[in-house]
Parts: C-alpha cells; sequence; structure tokens
C-alpha cells in the first residue's frame, strides 16, 4: 500500500483550482470566504456613510487576514499539535500580565502594549485553547474519562476566567465555547452534558454576584429594554427596528434611514447586522445566513475526514466556534440575547477579530490539505 496526499476535489479541473490546491487551500471554502467579505465591504461602504476611506482600511486588513490564513494553512497539521502547548502556556502568561500592567480603555484592561507593538492575548487565546483541549485529548482514549474531563474543563476555564477579569465578557464566552467544543467532540456522554448544564444554571446567582454593575445592567436591559428607552435600551430598541422595517425585500442598497438617519449606533460595528437587515430584508438575511452556514459545514466536512483526532477536535471546534460568532452577533442585535460585543464575523468593522478567524481558516485547511489517505 502507498501513502499519497490527495484533495477533496479530483480530478482537478482547471489552472485556478491547480493553484489553490498546490498552496494548500480549499476552493470552497475560500469562494465561500471571498463571497462573505465581498458582501461585509458592500454593507460597510453603506453603514459608513459611503466613507471610501473606511472601505481602503478594510480591504488593507483582509489582504493582511487573507495573508495569514495562507501562510498558516502551509503549516502541517503536525506542528499545530507540537507547539499547542507552549502557545498555550505563552497565551496564560500574557493575560496574567494584562490584568497587572495592561492598558486601560473604555473601562476594560485588554491590551498589553510593548512600544513596537500592541495587541490583545485574549484574540490569542481564540486558537490557543481549543489546540491545547485538543492536544490534550489527541493520544487519550476517547470518549474521555471522568479524570481527563476535570483536567480539560479547568484548561478551558483558567484562560476564561483571566479574559472576564479585564473585562472581557464577550471574548471569554467565545473561549469558552471553543474548549467546550473539543471537549464535545471527544465524545462526552449525554448524561454528562446535561450535569454540566444542570450546574451552570444552578450557579447562575453567583455568576451574577461577580458580575460587574454595566454587564448587570446589559442583562436587565435586555430583559425589558423599554424601560430606559432613552439609556441602556436605546442601541437594542433601534435595531430591532431597523431590522423590522426591512420587511421582505429590504429598502435597498444605500437605502435604509435608521443607520443613514444616526439613529442606530455602532453600525459598521457591532450593529452591522441591523444595517444589512434594514436594506436587504428578510430573503437577503437568509441568503447571507446560509453563505455563513456553509463555511460551518464545509468545516464540519473537513473535521469528519481529519487524519488524526488532534485534526478531527481542533477543526470541528474551529468551525463551531465560528458559528457561535455570528449566533451570539444576531442574537443581540435582534434582542434574543444581552449584548455583549461580539462583531459579525468578517463583515464587521475591525481587524484582529477578523485576522483570528483567518487564521482558523488556514488552520482548517491545513488539516484538509495535508490529511494523508491510504490508497491500495
Amino acid at each position: 500500500m502507498a501513502r499519497t496526499y490527495a484533495n477533496d476535489f479530483e480530478p482537478q479541473e482547471s489552472g485556478g483550482l491547480k493553484i489553490l490546491q498546490a498552496i494548500h487551500l480549499d476552493p470552497p471554502l475560500v469562494l465561500a470566504l471571498m463571497l462573505l467579505t465581498a458582501c461585509g465591504l458592500g454593507i460597510l461602504y453603506s453603514a459608513g456613510n459611503q466613507n471610501i476611506d473606511l472601505i481602503i482600511r478594510q480591504s488593507t486588513r483582509l489582504i493582511l487576514a487573507f495573508g495569514v490564513m495562507v501562510m498558516m494553512a502551509q503549516i502541517p497539521p503536525q506542528n499545530f499539535k507540537l507547539w499547542a502547548p507552549w502557545i498555550f502556556l505563552f497565551g496564560i502568561i500574557l493575560l496574567a500580565l494584562v490584568l497587572v500592567l495592561g492598558d486601560i480603555g473604555k473601562g476594560a484592561q485588554r491590551w498589553l502594549d510593548f512600544g513596537f507593538v500592541r495587541f490583545q492575548p485574549s484574540e490569542m487565546m481564540k486558537l490557543a485553547g481549543p489546540m491545547m483541549i485538543a492536544w490534550f485529548f489527541a493520544d487519550k482514549p476517547l470518549p474521555p474519562g471522568f479524570k481527563n474531563l476535570i483536567i480539560a474543563i479547568i484548561l478551558v476555564i483558567i484562560p476564561t476566567m483571566l479574559i472576564a477579569r479585564q473585562p472581557d465578557l464577550g471574548t471569554s464566552l467565545l473561549i469558552a465555547a471553543s474548549g467546550f467544543f473539543v471537549i464535545y467532540f471527544a465524545g462526552i456522554k449525554w448524561k454528562l452534558l446535561a450535569g454540566f448544564g444542570v450546574l451552570m444554571a444552578a450557579l447562575t446567582p453567583v455568576l451574577w454576584h461577580f458580575m460587574h454593575d454595566y454587564q448587570r445592567r446589559r442583562v436587565l436591559t435586555f430583559l425589558n429594554p423599554e424601560n430606559d428607552p432613552l439609556g441602556a435600551g436605546y442601541h437594542i430598541i433601534q435595531s430591532k427596528i431597523a431590522i423590522g422595517s426591512g420587511g421582505l425585500y429590504g429598502k435597498g442598497w444605500l437605502n435604509g434611514t435608521q443607520s443613514h438617519l444616526d439613529f442606530l449606533p455602532e453600525r459598521s460595528t457591532d450593529f452591522i447586522f441591523a444595517v444589512f437587515s434594514e436594506e436587504f430584508g428578510f430573503l437577503g438575511v437568509m441568503l447571507l445566513l446560509a453563505l455563513y452556514f456553509f463555511i460551518v459545514i464545509r468545516g464540519l466536512m473537513i473535521a469528519s475526514k481529519a487524519q488524526d483526532s488532534f485534526g478531527r477536535l481542533l477543526a470541528g471546534s474551529l468551525s463551531l466556534t465560528f458559528l457561535v460568532y455570528l449566533f451570539v452577533n444576531v442574537g443581540m442585535v435582534s434582542g434574543l440575547l444581552p449584548v455583549v460585543g461580539v462583531p459579525l464575523p468578517l463583515v464587521s468593522y475591525g481587524g484582529t477579530s477578523m485576522v483570528t478567524i483567518m487564521a482558523g481558516f488556514g488552520m482548517l485547511m491545513s488539516i484538509n490539505s495535508h490529511r494523508r489517505l491510504l490508497r491500495k
């Protein structure tokens, strides 16, 4: 039996496919990501009042993000497995430094400034966290036993709590979700999963006690935004008006009134989904969500065909964490979840989160393109 490298799509029909496959990229996933980011630039142009400088800055960040994706796709998954514990440990040290030396902005202490570079270590943990849990389970029998399960949960809790202390509830939620998904794909039993859910529900009063005042206000505003329509509830009320006013077909590109008349705050970042909904309506939203779901399903397909446990666990976690990004943003903008400051992935204005997401997709493509198939 000879071992060969293979990609999912054979035969290779065009020169474009050959080029993508030669640099370890997955053609369907690349195409979907390009469509999504192009859509993001279009709606950002509208949300930013047709500010071309905003589009240029976002395009520059997109070029960087796609470059990082291509770079990550060239690295064999075995290297990610080898580096995982060291990257995780380095990330924990940086998160601890943030609590001591981090820059404070808008009431949160999230950044490290070394003079020549300023960055947010919590973004790094979005990848380091699931890599570490996947590394921990990679060479152990699955489904995991109770002891290994407890160790894995502790590995998830440590960065989650450090990030929550900054405070950054949105990112800590994503870190916790990415670690949980690795545990889920490792084969956790449903009884343990149900027990964990009951435990979390029981600890809700304790969590409320440790929440900051502004976080409590967000929860109370989520439960009854009309209680303070000109204050804490203003964002979500205006967002729901924008979404509802889009109707079935929308008002048309550049014709949204809630955003262009400055009723909708944070319209280029956290609430850009409301701008899209107003201008493209229910049908446009369904098409956008279909594109997101295609990306997630493609990632899960890659996970199912991964060569080993590490690749399967990591790819599955990265795919579902991308879905959590979408779920949390759409949920908070439509009033189904409290506002936690999670951007709409690859559409909202911003660079750090975008680069992290695209690095994750580069790792997915590496897992796919470097997998080995046994052929007779």
